[in-house]
């Protein structure tokens, strides 16, 4: 009896099973033709609540994960927010924007100038755009640096570090492990591998970390200085002297940043909406109290267009095989090139990466894509986001046209490998690795007695004959002879304006002046400029799930305190440390990655996975 018992229980497990996922398909019929038929959008303040950071391609979304609460940080993509905000301008039923920055975790210095643009054609329209945060970092400040009025209330800060930090070495962890970092790499700049073989920065990337971050920093202030002029002598002075400025103000941050025109107004969150309630009409049933429009729903208004030109969206880590959107795998994005020829409607292609790089195989099989592409007669022009360095400049070269920003970060034209062995490890714990050969190759690489002379040999040949294969297809995209692209290649990583001159890059702009060229080089009309994007979007039970999961919750929660928004969580520390050591242990032997990149990129690279040992840790963090 007790075994038709389990049986029973069994079946009707089974059904209930089935019951749920045809209920979910049903909602998820039913949500697929209600969001091809957008809500219809009420007059008020359109509240860009921007939890979560900004990026070129959001990784697709865990529907289950998500709707367990494990969907980590929110992120917004960069193309919607633009779309929204020019939207916004000519859209009547839009009184006024209201950025709320108390979520905001951040995103890359050319991004965020591209929103600002977005949100200065909003002031020029007439349209108040109004910030609110408790505590202003880098990438808040740039911001609102852009809007007509910035509030704080009265424990808040604006405390901007700008570029720099530490970086964490694991040389002294790996000896007491036992753990050796065999290391091949060419590139007097290359200095991804320094993680593993030093404990402090060489003097090399030292001197291309802070020739970077002080021309990052330029363009910062260049920027903020161009959005807000009469905080141009109040920025060097507390840039300068921050403890100074506080002190003047008697120790208030709030005070401080008011008398430096930092900011406008030193109110509670109250006061801002009381203010946005004057802009955009009073609500007292919504959140706020102010008539409001939420952006998910004004995102899911945009009209969707397609077009001539083809958009080919590079962004995250490139890696071999398939993967869904937020990592640059090669065989997707080969395929997405292939199909998008097959159209035959298309008459060019821009391609937009935003990319550290990564393995050298899956870098040339996207690059021999493009050239298919280019050998369909379809002109190619590349525009480069926050980062397209090292693997993300090798997909650049077959472009006809290289557009960056100032602020983008690029070249690392090097190559590394890192391969770790464990005969220290063994000999720690007692442990012997002993065997035979036929050949000098034989259990190559030996990961318990260490590779021998000849693999070691070997695999630094693959890394020089990378390196001459990277240095040959960038001099004859740039048109420069190879000894010269050696001289400023070398694994050394450029900003956008010394790219430019160098040669590296061909013009200044965003992905506005990429389509232009596109269109000018394809000899398109004014009118022929729609787009295609070459990605697969979600299928609509993975959209219904994934909706259900991030539909906004509206809410005034903010930080503990300013210092708490100022600085990245715990948890983004950790992740991003823990997956380049996955990435070096793990990833190919040879990459193209610009690993030093890390610390200027949207978000921490996704975890290959978030289970046991992983979660535990970062459990432990909150």
């Amino acid at each position: 009896m007790r075994f038709v018992a389990a049986i029973w229980k069994l079946l009707v497990g089974i059904k209930d099973a089935m019951v749920l996922i045809l209920m979910l398909m049903f909602f998820g019929m039913i949500y697929a033709v209600l969001s091809s038929r957008p809500a219809p959008i009420g007059h008020g303040v359109l509240a860009l609540d921007l939890d979560g950071v900004i990026v070129e391609q959001p990784r697709e979304i865990d529907p289950i994960a998500a709707l367990a609460g494990g969907s980590g940080m929110r992120e917004h993509r960069l193309s919607d927010i633009i779309a929204v905000l020019r939207k916004a301008k000519d859209d009547d039923r839009v009184k006024a924007v209201a950025l709320d920055l108390d979520r905001f975790l951040g995103g890359g210095q050319t991004s965020l100038a591209s929103v600002g643009d977005a949100l200065d054609e909003v002031r020029k329209s007439g349209k108040t755009v109004a910030v609110y945060a408790t505590g202003y970092s880098n990438d808040a400040y740039q911001l609102a640096a852009h809007a007509s009025e910035i509030w704080v209330p009265e424990l808040g800060a604006v405390a901007i570090a700008g570029p720099g930090g530490s970086n964490l070495y694991y040389k002294g962890l790996l000896d007491k492990l036992g753990v050796t970092a065999n290391t091949y790499r060419v590139g007097q700049f290359k200095s991804g591998i320094e993680p593993f073989t030093r404990n402090d920065m060489s003097p090399e990337a030292r001197e291309n970390a802070q020739a970077l971050g002080d021309a990052l920093l330029e363009t910062w202030k260049d920027d903020v200085r161009r959005a807000r002029p009469q905080a141009g002598a109040g920025l060097e002075r507390f840039l300068g002297d921050p403890v100074g400025a506080a002190a003047a103000a008697g120790g208030s941050m709030s005070k401080a940043a008011l008398s430096l025109k930092l900011v406008d107004k030193v109110g509670e969150r109250s006061d801002f909406n009381s203010r946005l309630a004057e802009l955009g009409g009073k609500d007292e049933e919504s959140i706020g109290g102010y008539k409001r429009i939420a952006l998910r729903a004004y995102e899911r208004s945009l009209d969707k267009h397609s077009g001539p030109i083809g958009v080919v969206t590079i962004a995250g880590e490139i890696v071999d095989g398939r993967a869904g959107p937020g990592s640059a795998a090669a065989e997707t994005i080969a395929k997405s090139i292939e199909d998008g020829l097959e159209l035959g409607t298309l008459k060019a292609l821009v391609l937009r990466i935003d990319s550290p790089g990564g393995s050298a195989l899956a870098s040339e099989r996207i690059r021999h894509a493009i050239l298919a592409a280019k050998k369909e007669g379809l002109p190619v022009v590349a525009s480069m986001g926050d980062v397209a360095a090292s693997g993300g400049y090798w997909v650049a070269t077959p472009a006809d046209f290289i557009i960056a920003e100032p602020s983008t970060i690029t070249g690392s034209i090097g190559v590394y490998g890192v391969l770790p062995s464990f005969q220290g490890t063994l000999q720690k714990l007692g442990i012997g690795a002993d065997g035979i050969r036929t050949t000098p190759l034989s259990g190559e690489p030996d990961l318990l007695n260490g590779p021998s002379p000849a693999a070691n040999a070997l695999i630094q040949a693959g890394v020089e004959q990378i390196y001459a294969k990277f240095l040959a297809i960038t001099a004859a995209s740039r048109k420069k002879p190879i000894d010269e692209i050696n001289r400023i290649a070398q694994g050394r990583v450029w900003d956008g304006g010394t790219a430019r001159q160098l040669g590296l890059v061909d013009g200044f702009g965003d992905m506005d002046e990429a389509i232009a060229k596109a269109a000018e080089l394809a000899k398109l009309g004014k009118n022929e400029r729609g787009l295609t994007y070459l990605e697969k979007g979600p299928d609509a039970w993975t959209g219904f799930l994934a909706g259900l999961a991030q539909d906004e919750e509206e809410s005034d929660a903010a930080p503990a305190d300013a210092l708490a928004a100022l600085g990245p969580a715990p948890q983004t520390l950790v992740m991003r440390v823990l997956g380049d050591i996955e990435r070096i242990l793990s990833g190919p032997t040879l990459q193209l990655r610009c690993l030093e990149c890390g610390a200027y990129e949207s978000a921490p690279p996704p975890p290959k996975s978030e289970s046991g040992w992983r979660s535990i840790l970062l459990g432990l963090l909150g």
